[in-house]
């Protein structure tokens, strides 16, 4: 026993590269109860019915047990087959009725379940799409994954399948006592008293269960983490010669699930022997003193054979009832991972009385913005002022790490800055309701994202309820149109997993078209040309411009050429302001600005 402790306690030590997932802290068995009860509350007038239903199961079981002990006592033993016809019709009955009573148990069982996930799932998700970037940039997205899935379903088994597996074990566990106090109450007793016995053993090792179970869900979920990482950049595994180091990552973490489940078996395997021995004890005693009962006239043979019967059933639902606790224990491994990422609270939400903000003019304003990312001591940006009208085009340039996509998180509210203020035509956007504030913020992003689904689904991602007309004149604009009708399906062609069918530049046309169906007034570019040759990269000028036209634009980018006419360039180096002014004025002021410029003119690439 201590080995196998010492092994569980040793498998929950972090080791070296395995430690991908760090383990959910315990919540006690009561308070994950109250956590999750109340997301049954829609569905619980049904439990009575569900419990009446078990509550018939038993006592048909029950009742068939007894029917054997009429047919050795009221036909075997004297002979007689004429009780035999009612006998049979009774038992043919009562055959059906717990049939019927087994598949509406069952169905309604399956039913309450499949809509308790449901909700948990639907809650779960939710919840984690409100949660702030940085929060989800802690944590692997497969072990996040793995929480949705596998760790829900936990719950499930926990608060409603746990619960209605006791109550059916505790109801078989009344009807075959009280069967057996009827037929001698004095054998009762002595079956009885083992009980005591099984509880003991099974709160021995339910301990050593939770701790094997607590495990086993953390190894899932890095395993999954491993996966979704390395298949979502297969590309660069492949192109790296690194598919023999990332199978033996995902090698690791199935080691550990496989340990984890041999601890949990060993503990098993030294549970179920030493319940059936006291199984064994408590049916020894029956049969001896039932035997004495006989011959004493105190009991029928039938009522022995019945009373054995009972007795053996009765062990059933005692051993299911005793080993409960470690099915609880193994659903409660999950639901702590669950609560764990419940308890996370998002870092931008609506302040009470939030403005809600109709179509905004457009005016951009930063005054002495001050940000630092939650665990790093650099702050990313350090006062900076600026001011966009309606209509401009504001550029932001410098250096990688400089500030500028930070810069572009504030204005879209993923982050509130520590000190200064980010400002909406006039309004602090921390007093502005998140979602209206985001419908007049389009923004394109460096990596294009393209989700799976149709052509027609992406581009209406943000409108989903756009025409088809709009989404056709939205591709026409962003210079899309062409391409799209030359797939196979058109409109409604399925563009795979990230938009793998279309090139990079294709790809760049649909988020296009996505930003200018969304119409926002404000419009943030985030390197919009990034990995594109230099044909796709002038292709695409025109669709950009037919974008920004009339719109209060911020431009993020690397490539001077893309910026030049802006009516303000801001340089940002350190997250700082370093210079501020048209192309004209920068290059007149001879500073850093002018001297990337110079290199553009002695022909060398130009890149901030």
């Amino acid at each position: 026993m201590n080995r196998i402790r010492e092994r569980i306690r040793s498998l929950l030590v972090p080791s070296g590269e395995g430690a991908l997932v760090s383990e959910a802290p315990p919540v006690p068995v009561r308070e994950i109860f109250r956590r999750f009860w109340p997301d049954a509350r829609p569905y619980r007038r049904w439990i009575p019915v569900a419990l009446l239903l078990i509550a018939l199961g038993a006592a048909i079981e029950t009742a068939e047990i007894w029917m054997f002990k009429l047919v050795v006592d009221e036909v075997l033993v004297p002979g007689e087959l004429e009780p035999l016809v009612w006998i049979v019709a009774l038992y043919v009955g009562l055959t059906a009725l717990g049939g019927l009573a087994s598949f509406g148990d069952d169905y309604l069982a399956t039913w309450l379940g499949e809509r308790f996930l449901q909700r948990m799932r639907r809650r779960l998700f939710s919840h984690v799409q409100k949660l702030s970037l940085d929060v989800l940039d802690r944590r692997r997205l497969g072990d996040v994954i793995a929480r949705l899935t596998g760790d829900v379903q936990a719950i499930e088994s926990f608060v409603l399948a746990g619960v209605a597996d006791g109550l059916s074990a505790l109801l078989r566990i009344v009807f075959f006592t009280g069967a057996l106090i009827y037929l001698d109450w004095r054998l009762a007793l002595v079956a009885i008293v083992v009980t005591p016995l099984f509880l003991s053993v099974a709160r021995r090792f339910s301990r050593l269960i939770k701790h094997a179970s607590r495990e086993k869900r953390r190894r899932s979920g890095s395993l999954s983490a491993v996966a979704e990482e390395s298949l979502a950049n297969l590309m660069l595994v492949q192109a790296s010669n690194r598919q023999d180091a990332e199978l033996e990552r995902f090698e690791r973490e199935n080691e550990g699930i496989i340990e984890a489940e041999l601890a949990s078996t060993r503990i098993r395997g030294l549970f179920s022997p030493l319940v059936d021995l006291i199984e064994l004890l408590g049916v020894m005693c029956v049969i001896v003193l039932g035997t004495v009962a006989v011959t004493s006239g105190d009991l029928t043979i039938g009522g022995l054979l019945v009373f054995i019967t009972y007795l053996t059933q009765l062990y059933g639902p005692v051993r299911d009832l005793s080993s409960l606790s470690n099915t609880i224990f193994k659903a409660a491994a999950g639901a702590e991972r669950v609560i764990e990422l419940l308890d996370e609270e998002p870092r931008i939400v609506d302040r009470p009385g939030a403005v809600q903000l109709p179509r905004a003019r457009g005016v951009i304003e930063l005054d002495d913005v001050t940000f630092t990312y939650p665990g790093t001591a650099v702050p990313a940006l350090g006062g900076v002022s600026l001011r966009a009208e309606p209509g401009q085009t504001v550029a932001l340039v410098g250096h990688s790490g400089s500030g500028k996509t930070t810069l572009a998180k504030l204005l879209l509210r993923f982050y509130d800055p520590e000190h200064g203020m980010v400002r909406l035509d006039g309004h602090d956007l921390r007093d502005v309701e998140l979602a209206s504030l985001r419908r007049n913020v389009a923004i394109l992003l460096q990596e294009t994202l393209v989700l799976h689904g149709t052509v027609r689904d992406n581009i209406a991602f943000a409108r989903p309820d756009a025409s088809d007309a709009e989404i056709r004149a939205a591709a026409e604009a962003a210079g899309a149109a062409r391409f799209i009708e030359a797939l196979p399906e058109g409109y409604d062609t399925d563009l795979g997993e990230r938009g793998r069918r279309l090139s990079g530049g294709q790809r760049q046309r649909v988020a296009i078209a996505r930003a200018l169906l969304a119409d926002a007034p404000v419009l943030v570019l985030d390197e919009p040309s990034t990995g594109l040759d230099a044909e796709a990269r002038a292709a695409l000028m025109e669709p950009l411009g037919r974008l920004m036209r009339d719109r209060t634009t911020l431009v993020i980018s690397h490539d001077l050429l893309t910026v030049r006419d802006a009516d303000q360039i801001v340089v940002l180096e350190a997250g700082r302001v370093a210079e501020q002014g048209s192309h004209e004025e920068l290059v007149a002021a001879g500073g850093r600005y002018a001297g990337l410029w110079a290199l553009h003119d002695a022909g060398a690439p130009v890149a901030a």
